[in-house]
C-alpha cells in the first residue's frame, strides 16, 4: 500500500506575518498604539456626548410638551368617566333599593300567606275538635236519656 496523501507542510501557503508575534521593540510600539487608538476612542466618545446632549435635550422637551398635551386632552375625558361612573352607582344603587323593597314585600307576603295557612289549619282543627265535643255531648246525653227510658 502506497500512501496516497500529501504532506499538509507541503500544501499551505506562508501565513501572513504582520500579525505575528515580535520582538521587545515592536510590542512597544504596539502598546503605543493601543494607547493612540483609545484615546482616539476616548475623544469620539466625548465628541458623540457633547453632540448628543442638545439632541437628547430636545427629545426631552419634546416628551414634557407630548405629556401636556395628553394631560389636557385626558382632562375631560377623565371628567366624563367620573360622570359616567357616578351615573351609572346611582342606577345601580336605585335598583339594589328597588330589589330590597321587592324582597321585603315578598318575604311580607309569604309570612302573610304562612299566617292565613296556619289561621286556616287551627280554623279547622278548631272545627274537628267542636265537631268531637258536640258528638261526644250527643252521646252522654243520649247515654243519659237512654237510662232514664225517655227516647
Amino acid at each position: 500500500m502506497t500512501n496516497t496523501t500529501t504532506d499538509p507542510k507541503d500544501t499551505q501557503t506562508p501565513a501572513d506575518e504582520t500579525f505575528a508575534w515580535a520582538d521587545e521593540p515592536v510590542a512597544k510600539g504596539t502598546a503605543a498604539q493601543a494607547r493612540e487608538w483609545v484615546a482616539q476612542l476616548q475623544s469620539m466618545i466625548e465628541n458623540l456626548a457633547t453632540q448628543a446632549g442638545p439632541v437628547i435635550r430636545d427629545v426631552g422637551i419634546k416628551a414634557a410638551e407630548l405629556a401636556a398635551v395628553a394631560g389636557e386632552k385626558a382632562g375631560p375625558v377623565a371628567q366624563r368617566a367620573a360622570e359616567a361612573t357616578a351615573s351609572a352607582g346611582h342606577r345601580l344603587a336605585e335598583k339594589s333599593r328597588d330589589l330590597a323593597a321587592e324582597l321585603r314585600r315578598d318575604q311580607a307576603a309569604k309570612a302573610v300567606d304562612e299566617a292565613a295557612d296556619a289561621a286556616g289549619e287551627a280554623v279547622k282543627e278548631t272545627g274537628e275538635a267542636a265537631k268531637e265535643t258536640v258528638d261526644a255531648a250527643r252521646a252522654t246525653v243520649g247515654a243519659t236519656m237512654g237510662d232514664d227510658g225517655r227516647d
